[in-house]
């Protein structure tokens, strides 16, 4: 069994936000394979069901991103998924939007829901799949804060329907195949 997980800030005010790509991805993902979220539980909304062919748990923890670790770690603990079963899909400033990369482990790169992961489970080697939002380009854009906390625009909540949810099912592939 997988644990996928989507990061991302609960309630209405972030719901489509930057920051809560992974929330977004997701949500997309859960509805292309016909999951329903079920409940909250582990400190997070939580789904079981199929991914590509796999056996998933699906989780989007409502801790908030800095706290997301203590949800990820009650799941991992409930279904005894080792950390080589872990997929967090997560925003990444250093990345164009739209792009998606995966990476196994590594440090927490300035992420504070990534951060708290490790913290939580004491280790580094889950899997992350990246999600490119980019980085204000100008000033009128605002900070890095501001960006991330800051509105999708229509065009870009599209892309995570479409060609984003594409790229992470490409990348969940091949994490799926490679165990």
């Amino acid at each position: 069994m997988k644990l996928l997980v989507g990061l991302g800030n609960p309630g209405a005010k972030y719901e489509t936000t930057r920051h809560n790509a992974g929330f977004l991805v997701l949500d997309e993902l859960a509805s292309s394979e016909g999951i329903q979220w079920l409940e909250e539980k582990f400190l997070g909304d939580f789904a079981k069901g199929s991914v590509l062919n796999e056996s998933c748990v699906l989780l989007k923890p409502k801790t908030f991103m800095n706290l997301s670790g203590r949800s990820v770690a009650q799941a991992a603990r409930f279904f005894k998924v080792d950390v080589s079963d872990i997929v967090v899909m997560h925003d990444d400033i250093d990345m164009e939007a739209g792009k998606v990369k995966v990476r196994t482990g590594g440090g927490h790169g300035g992420h504070n829901g990534i951060k708290s992961i490790v913290q939580e489970s004491g280790c580094k080697d889950f899997h992350r799949i990246k999600i490119g939002v980019g980085r204000p380009k100008r000033p009128e854009e605002g900070d890095v804060t501001n960006w991330v906390l800051g509105a999708l625009s229509e065009q870009e909540l599209m892309a995570y329907q479409s060609s984003v949810l594409d790229e992470v099912k490409q990348r969940l592939t091949q994490l799926f195949k490679s165990q």
